[in-house]
């Protein structure tokens, strides 16, 4: 751990956040049209009576690990309403029992609990003099090592002793809401991701200065038809829609505690995982205050999309792609203010050392000089910082960390 700046004796907690497999949440479970079609004709094919046993058996094994079983239900139905053959209508059972079969249940801490990120909470009323009620974001990991970011709530006094309070047995995942618009940052992400073709271009020229998702899917598929091509046979078509998706909203209910909200990933973008989200509260030149997290990493499988994560309550969250040479590697986190004009930030370009980032854009970095090389034997290997700076009366405090022989992973 390398220290930059001053502070006073540290020492270790006793406090230890443990994963708990059996916290669990919904998720659809989607397969292929033909598939899905002969799933909805079977359930379709039960009797009334075998389809209340059917349900009741269903209920009975997951309601009391989810708080919203049957309103999930429902959606799932809905999404798969296409696959009905007729516009009979069907009793409420059976609208649930074919959602059921179209929902999974993931344990979303069943393989780890790692990477914490704190900040203060933003409401500090009822906390005693002289203490700090904060929030931790926590990378979790659960089957098939798919990560996503939960959170947990604490106070700390001034002896530093540290209490964070219990989480909620229930976990409820947030649902995504595309982005409005788009603007020209959009063109240079897909030149820095190397989408940037002939054929994007084609799509580009289509479409006004800012557009829609929506905008773009029927330019996608105009173009497409036009030429005779399919989008899933063409790199730089699949980067473009998955750029765009990798700008939305996503939101919560003000009656969930903050240990029951899971920003999971829904988006096409992200279905290997959000990885090493590193919040910050940061303190605009106005004096108002806004929460970041920079970055999680969203990674399909192909394409890695550094993402910038903001929010000012933990109810909602936007979602939006960080541009700029930059932002070519994992382990960037952001400083909590300004500073000479400039937003500043830690990262390693070069997967080796960490360089400091600075930027009059928030969502564009193209300038960096060398901050840290690895020196000692844990190091060797590469650097990586462990959250954002911290300001203290004696200048910044930047806590970094290596892997190496002598310490790994």
């Amino acid at each position: 751990m390398t220290l930059q700046g001053s502070i006073g004796a540290v020492r270790h907690a006793d406090l230890i956040l443990r994963p708990d497999a059996s916290r669990v949440l919904f998720r659809p479970f989607r397969q292929d049209s033909l598939r899905e079609l002969k799933i909805v004709a079977r359930v379709l094919s039960l009797s009334e009576e075998e389809t209340k046993n059917r349900l009741a058996e269903v209920f009975s094994d997951f309601e009391d690990r989810h708080q919203q079983a049957r309103a999930f239900f429902l959606e799932q139905f809905e999404v798969s309403r296409s696959h009905l053959l007729t516009d009979e209508p069907l009793s409420d059972e059976r609208q649930l029992l074919i959602g059921a079969y179209f929902t999974q249940e993931y344990s979303l801490e069943s393989a780890a609990l790692f990477n914490p990120s704190l900040v203060p909470h933003w409401d500090q009323s009822g906390v005693s003099a002289n203490s700090l009620r904060f929030i931790v974001s926590l990378r979790a990991i659960g089957e098939g090592h798919l990560s996503s970011i939960t959170f947990r709530s604490g106070t700390v006094d001034a002896e530093g002793n540290i209490e964070v309070e219990r989480p909620t047995r229930f976990v409820t995942a947030s649902t995504i809401i595309p982005t409005a618009a788009y603007e020209a940052l959009f063109e240079k992400k897909l030149q820095e991701i190397g989408s940037y073709t002939d054929l994007s271009k084609a799509i580009l020229a289509t479409l006004k200065d800012h557009f829609s998702i929506d905008a773009l899917e029927s330019a996608v598929d105009s173009v497409s038809r036009r030429m005779a091509i399919h989008s899933d046979n063409y790199p730089e078509l699949r980067a473009i829609l998955l750029l765009a998706r990798s700008n939305y909203s996503v939101g919560f209910s003000p009656d969930l505690l903050l240990s029951a909200r899971v920003i999971f990933p829904q988006s096409p973008n992200e279905i290997a995982g959000m990885e090493d989200a590193r919040f910050v509260l940061f303190h605009e030149e106005d004096g108002t205050a806004v929460y970041y997290a920079t970055t999680y990493t969203a990674f399909d499988g192909r394409v890695v999309i550094p993402q910038l994560l903001e929010t000012t309550d933990f109810l909602n969250f936007t979602m939006s792609t960080l541009n700029g040479p930059g932002i070519a590697n994992k382990g960037i986190a952001l400083f909590p203010r300004k500073i000479n004009g400039n937003y500043l930030m830690l990262g390693r370009q070069d997967n080796e050392n960490i360089y400091l980032m600075f930027s009059d854009a928030l969502h564009f970095w193209d300038k960096s000089q060398l901050l840290l090389r690895p020196t000692s034997p844990w190091e060797f290997v590469q650097m990586g910082n462990c959250g954002s700076p911290i300001e203290t009366d004696a200048g910044w405090l930047v806590l970094s960390h290596g892997v190496g022989p002598a310490r790994k992973y």
